[in-house]
């Protein structure tokens, strides 16, 4: 069974946001169940991603002076600063935090999306802004 399985209650947009929090899950699911051998190109994965991810939500609120934009992207700050302490312990031979990382991570996203995320998309479609990925 998934750490965190797509649902209804995830879907915001059925467009961009969407394909992005797919991918984001589905990362998070792969390191959860990463053996410690396999935990860190996924790691990096997930870093890549959520760097991509969360710079392209970044670039939408700039686009369009969302006003919750410095605590949507301190939250951002905060899940990129623990990710990459995961990485480096990783590195250096510590993989018993990936599982803790994929299981707060989860967590915090399923609030994350249904709340601020929400906000965002809701805001994106009153101003009639077409996101765009990248």
């Amino acid at each position: 069974m998934p750490l965190i399985e797509w649902n209804d209650t995830l879907v915001l947009d059925e467009g961009v946001i969407d394909d992005t929090h797919r991918e984001f899950v589905d990362l998070l699911n792969r390191m959860y169940d990463a053996l410690d051998d396999e935990l860190l190109p996924i790691l990096d994965e997930f870093i890549a991603h959520t760097e991509a991810h969360f710079a392209q939500e970044r670039r939408w609120m700039e686009e369009l002076a969302f006003p919750p934009l410095s605590c949507h992207v301190g939250e951002h700050e905060g899940v990129m600063e623990i990710a990459r302490e995961v990485r480096r312990r990783a590195a250096a031979g510590d993989s018993r935090y990936g599982k803790i990382l994929a299981q707060g991570v989860a967590e915090w996203f399923a609030n994350h999306a249904t709340s601020m995320d929400l906000v965002l998309a809701q805001f994106i479609k009153e101003q009639g802004y077409v996101p765009t990925p990248g």
